[in-house]
């Protein structure tokens, strides 16, 4: 390769370097707004459901249980610690934008040349770039040696573009597009060489804008975690009321205010709902476990919640839906084609082994650009083992692409020749040239042409040439070349993407292709991987020509947007959003940062995706493999569906836990619940929201049934209701068995211990009932679940432990009951439930006449 005549070029003076680096700062982002360690500890704890867990921590301390204390304050120590380690984790994708965007820098300076750090890159540096260098700053080519930048970090797209040496009159364009003279930072030179004079730096530069974008974007509050709050907010506030009522009456109606002031705080633990916050964490955070052994990384756990609940899928096409690496997909020969399965070991037919043979000799031995690696490629295959491959010639000479030519040439000699062999590949049209076509060929070879760019494949021609002489030409027209053949190249499809696509579509989820691709081949994407209503598409441009509300119209009905820059991306994000679809952004590059941290769940590409596009999603698939993200949505439903169980579990228990605590007070009849019982129940409770519904498996047909509505809260009115229901019907035989038992004239411990042991058994059926709410109790003893059967036991030891050993006995305040009371109790508790169980077989068979959509809920 010639090297650059750079001998008149002296660049800045080191003062005017120094001077420009002290006005305009150094070549790198600014800094994000970062809050301190303790300034996001205290915003943390002034959320409710945190003050209200101190709250509930401090009251054990209070009673003298310091282990149930010490248990909720480390639950606060974890949640404040997992919080606290997103939110600065979340602030990295500025840091990993500064270091992409600083790498170092060849410069000439007082005429000399110096290597320094590309943060101390000014405007009007004359940087030297070559083949391998990461371009450190946006500026313009003043000398082009044949240069070509793979723009993917910003475009999208992995074919490299040509840049020309910039000429008087020329504008800046965009990135992406061949014969432009400008070059951006974090870009890579793939061949060539080139002088560039720095026009912008920093954040001026195009990923510096990208930056600024990405520093603005916010994302707010999940809406479970909202709901959860204020739920939590109206029942502190219930309780707090019901105490203060509770000591008050006790005292004026007992005259002992102390013991009232005991029943108001048992009232206050039996209400408070400190397991709501516990188990938002336990279960998100062990989703995210779940996840990443289907090989998604949750870098923020909220995602996974809206994960489940995600409308719309935006997927970039580079990398995402394809392998973004160009593979040889088909040969034209002879007036055949040869089609390429680039899925195993590489093949070529034998009519097209000249054109693989000469299209190979054309390239670099060890090439950059992505086309040469997909053609060297072939030697792997039986190709490989071909008298076509050359290994022992020795190259003799290049000849170079150019703006006046967009082919190149390598001349070869054998060995054991006097003879050169010259093979030539470029744009197809600059090969009919070298070859001297007439009208017929050309018009017959455009049409192979025509035919082979339809099915989205990069075209070019191959041609080959022998020359005898020893003193080679100047030129490459001055070979006598003749016509080869044509190879054409695509990205292809990962494999099971169509799959991926129709399981989406099933579960009512809307797949969109953005890509800065052209149409014809972002159709031709569509249609490999069975997107829905292929044919319409709208470009960048037109996309730049609508205003927001048509683009929230036009945008219901389109699913390929083509030619699309990183801003635009952005803005497609946001119109689904404001169309209230809960949006899920999947990408790889720079690009597609700001669009990651805009959606409700940003899902970046571990393997080839960058730390910025990691840095600014919510979850990160590990593999590249597009059909983790329906393993995650299915996880996700799961998830909240558990969760759904859980929390409806827990308003379901502690009706009757409150009610216990507040009826004989009104009444004035004999206690029931003191704080000890409570803290006996909180230690079933716990464990089987926060770990049996966790591990339940999914519900059926869970992929089969469209999205929850995005207005659709954890609790739905029938959800609700049907939690509040199966509580207050716990209650009412609980109550059964309290009056029976005082009507019968059994001591105050007799009863306590009768009615306690009553609302255990209820509470297990209540675990057991709310397992599925679409499957029945003899149904689910096929499905096993460890941990409940943990539950089951060590709940089931500890009572009979409190009810029939004499100082636990004494602990508790029971008396001895017998095995008969306590088999009456057992019914009763199994009995409490069974009328959930009867629903669930009827709302099964109406589905079966009438599906109903949101499966068990």
């Amino acid at each position: 390769m010639p090297t650059l005549d750079i001998s008149s070029v002296s660049g800045l003076t080191a003062h005017e370097a120094e001077e420009k680096l002290r006005q305009e700062g150094y070549n790198e982002l600014p800094t994000a707004s970062r809050r301190g360690f303790f300034r996001i500890v205290i915003e943390v704890i002034h959320e409710p459901m945190f003050l209200l867990l101190v709250a509930s921590g401090l009251l054990y301390f209070v009673l003298g249980d310091v282990t149930e204390g010490l248990m909720l304050m480390s639950f606060v120590i974890v949640i404040i610690g997992i919080t606290v380690y997103q939110e600065r984790k979340t602030e990295r994708a500025l840091e990993a934008l500064r270091n992409l965007s600083s790498p170092r820098a060849l410069v000439i300076r007082g005429g000399e040349q110096q290597r320094i750090p590309g943060r101390e890159v000014v405007t009007g540096d004359m940087v030297i770039l070559s083949e391998g260098d990461r371009v450190p700053a946006d500026g313009v080519l003043l000398i082009s040696n044949n240069v070509s930048v793979d723009e993917s970090l910003l475009t999208g797209e992995s074919v490299p573009v040509r840049k020309i040496a910039w000429k008087e009159g020329m504008q800046a364009e965009r990135p992406g597009g061949d014969d432009q003279p400008s070059v951006y930072s974090g870009t890579l030179v793939v061949s060539g060489q080139g002088l560039v004079r720095v026009v912008s730096t920093g954040a001026r530069t195009e990923m510096g804008k990208i930056g600024t974008v990405l520093q603005t974007v916010e994302r707010g509050e999940t809406r479970l975690k909202l709901e959860i709050d204020r739920i939590v907010r109206t029942i502190a506030l219930v309780g707090i009321t019901l105490c203060a009522i509770i000591v008050i009456v006790y005292g004026l109606t007992r005259f002992n205010w102390i013991e009232g002031f005991l029943a108001g705080i048992t009232l206050a633990m039996a209400i408070l709902p400190e397991e709501f916050p516990v188990v938002l964490t336990i279960f998100l955070a062990l989703g995210a476990w779940r996840i990443s052994r289907r090989n998604v990384l949750t870098r923020q756990i909220p995602a996974i919640e809206t994960l489940g609940s995600a409308t719309v899928l935006c997927v970039d096409k580079t990398g995402t839906l394809t392998q973004n690496r160009m593979s040889v997909a088909r040969f034209f020969a002879q007036g055949e084609i040869c089609d390429i399965d680039s899925s195993g070991s590489p093949d070529v037919t034998e009519t097209c082994h000249e054109v693989a043979e000469y299209a190979i000799l054309a390239c670099k031995k060890d090439p950059f650009d992505p086309m040469e690696k997909a053609l060297l490629q072939l030697k792997d295959g039986d190709f490989g083992k071909t008298e076509h491959i050359h290994a022992n010639w020795n190259l003799v000479q290049e000849y170079p692409l150019s703006p006046d030519l967009l082919a190149m040439s390598n001349v070869w000699r054998s060995p054991d020749g006097d003879r050169y062999v010259i093979a030539a590949k470029g744009a197809p049209e600059a090969i009919a040239d070298l070859c001297h076509l007439d009208a017929t060929a050309r018009q017959d070879l455009d049409g192979w042409i025509n035919t082979m760019a339809a099915d989205g494949l990069r075209v070019l021609g191959v041609a080959r040439a022998s020359f005898s002489i020893p003193r080679l030409p100047d030129g490459q027209h001055d070979f006598p070349f003749a016509f080869v053949g044509l190879v054409g190249f695509a990205d292809p499809v990962r494999p099971q993407v169509a799959d991926a696509v129709r399981e989406c579509s099933t579960a009512g989820i809307r797949v969109i292709m953005i890509t800065g691709d052209y149409p014809l081949t972002a159709q031709n994407i569509a249609r490999q991987i069975g997107l829905a209503d292929d044919t319409r598409y709208i470009t960048g441009p037109e996309l730049d020509a609508m205003d927001d509300g048509e683009l929230r119209k036009r945008i219901h009905s389109v699913n390929v947007f083509a030619r699309v820059v990183p801003e635009q991306k952005l803005r497609i994000v946001n119109a689904l959003k404001a169309n209230g679809e809960v949006v899920a952004m999947t990408g790889d590059g720079v690009n597609d940062a700001p669009a990651l941290k805009s959606a409700d769940i940003g899902i970046a590409m571990g393997g080839r995706g960058t730390d910025v596009a990691r840095e600014a999603s919510s979850l990160v698939l590990l593999d590249d493999n597009f059909i983790s993200i329906v393993s995650a949505v299915r996880l996700g439903r799961r998830i909240f569906d558990n969760l759904k169980k859980a929390m409806a579990y827990i308003f379901s228990i502690h009706v009757p836990i409150a009610g216990m605590s507040l009826i004989p007070v009104l009444f004035n009849m004999p206690l029931v619940l003191l704080p000890v019982h409570i803290v006996f129940l909180e230690l079933i409770i716990d464990p089987a929201c926060s770990v049996v519904f966790e591990s339940e498996k999914e519900e059926r047909n869970i992929m089969n049934r469209q999205p929850r509505k995005k207005d659709e809260g954890l609790f739905t009115r029938r959800t609700l209701v049907l939690s509040l229901l199966q509580g207050f019907v716990v209650l009412a035989i609980v109550l059964v068995v309290y009056w029976s038992a005082l009507s019968r004239g059994l001591d105050e411990a007799e009863v306590r211990a009768l009615t306690f042991a009553t609302i255990v058994v209820a509470n297990l059926c209540l675990i057991l009932t709310n397992r599925s709410w679409s499957g029945t109790i003899p149904e689910l003893l096929h499905t096993p679940n460890r941990a409940l059967t943990w539950v089951f036991a060590g709940t089931i030891a500890c009572l009979l432990l409190v009810l029939y050993v004499p100082v636990l006995q004494g602990l508790f305040g029971f008396g001895t009951i017998s095995p008969a009371d306590l088999f009456a109790c057992t019914i009763a508790g199994v009995g409490s439930v069974l009328w959930f169980e009867g629903y669930k077989v009827l709302v099964r068979e109406t589905e079966t006449v009438t599906p109903i959509s949101g499966g068990n809920d």
